[in-house]
């Protein structure tokens, strides 16, 4: 299968991978044929890559980090969660809050730790579903994977789990005209979003069955080293290393996903955007782990080579990420290969990949 920009798509097409709803309904299955109807509200529902099976590309099989029923259980929780934080006519605490969210991160850390030599790849491109809820799962996801690959221990595990998939508890008392507005944010509108940090920190300080700490990834997670972040402006070893985590995985994620206002970065833009930032907003060596766990360029992505060729990515060579194992669809001419054969550009020093295609022409019908 490959990955493709729904625009690019053709009715013909079948679907390589289940679309789901923000409940975990399945809403297309895989092999489904595509009709210009489904392309078109697809685009409307926020889809806008999906999977397409294609002979060509047969055997590429997408890596997950966690399962479908992990995904579909956590989003559940998280949604349960912000949605009965969301009510302030509550007042005190939510003893339940604990068991649902730890449950969870035990069942995330399971599937992490059978899969611990993974590569941070884009995920829940074929969900549907509140971006915020979302965001909370893919900040869990990919800082989890990176406390593993930093060796915390289990027990450390699940409290940076925890801070993160509750690091934007806080947007669930924002106002949804502003929390969902359009647009750019007025100055007062962008005051009113920044409490979500104070507002988060307030709704977990007290909870029974969370460490502090968890509070505290809410409250600290937009500090940066050189003490420009919010709420307080704090500053190096000031901001707990758990919420540098997060803030790292929050902006990544953030820049990396679409939204109604703009179109979401690609990996590789996004891991540069990080890095203009290193040592001012972000910790240097913390960065350099993440950057050494994310696969600049996901497995089914299409890319053109500086050779004039075009393909999809096959594999991650984990030692130089930049450089991974393509599918060679066309030829220098642009003209589509009978034989298509795999290049490993750690081997092909020459080539270099010159761009991911995001658009245009779309392959031929499977």
């Amino acid at each position: 299968m490959r990955l493709m920009p729904v625009t690019a798509c053709l009715p013909g097409m079948r679907l390589g991978k289940k679309i789901f709803s923000e409940d975990g309904i399945v809403l297309l299955a895989e092999g489904v044929e595509m009709t210009q109807g489904l392309l078109n509200r697809l685009s409307s529902m926020g889809i806008h890559y999906i999977y397409i099976q294609d002979p060509k590309t047969e055997g590429i099989e997408i890596p997950e980090l966690i399962s479908e029923e992990t995904q579909r259980r956590a989003l559940k929780t998280v949604k349960n969660v912000f949605r009965e934080m969301a009510d302030s006519s509550r007042r005190g605490i939510y003893p339940y809050v604990g068991k649902a969210v730890r449950e969870t991160m035990s069942t995330i850390l399971d599937d992490l730790y059978s899969n611990r030599d993974a590569m941070i790849m884009l995920l829940n491109l074929q969900s549907v579903d509140h971006y915020l809820y979302l965001h909370s799962l893919n900040v869990c996801v990919y800082t989890s994977l990176l406390g593993i690959a930093r060796g915390y221990s289990r027990d450390e595990l699940m409290t940076l789990g925890l801070g993160s998939l509750l690091h934007d508890v806080g947007k669930s008392r924002i106002p949804l005209d502003v929390l969902l507005k359009p647009g750019a944010l007025s100055k007062q509108e962008f005051e009113e979003m920044k409490r979500h940090t104070e507002r988060g920190f307030q709704l977990l300080k007290d909870e029974p069955n969370l460490p502090l700490i968890v509070a505290h990834c809410a409250f600290q997670h937009h500090e940066r080293l050189d003490g420009s972040g919010y709420p307080r402006g704090i500053q190096g070893n000031e901001i707990h290393d758990y919420a540098k985590w997060i803030g790292i995985v929050d902006s990544y994620d953030a820049m990396t996903s679409h939204r109604i206002y703009r179109n979401a970065m690609l990996p590789h833009q996004a891991v540069e955007l990080l890095y203009a930032g290193s040592d001012s907003l972000y910790d240097t060596e913390m960065l350099r782990l993440f950057r050494d766990k994310v696969a600049i360029y996901p497995v089914g992505m299409t890319v053109e080579l500086s050779s004039g060729q075009s393909g999809v990515i096959v594999d991650v060579n984990t030692l130089t990420l930049h450089r991974p194992i393509v599918r060679i669809l066309t030829n220098e001419a642009g003209e589509e290969l009978k034989s298509p054969f795999d290049m490993d550009l750690s081997k092909h020093l020459s080539v270099m990949i010159s761009r991911v295609v995001t658009s245009g022409p779309a392959l031929a019908e499977a």
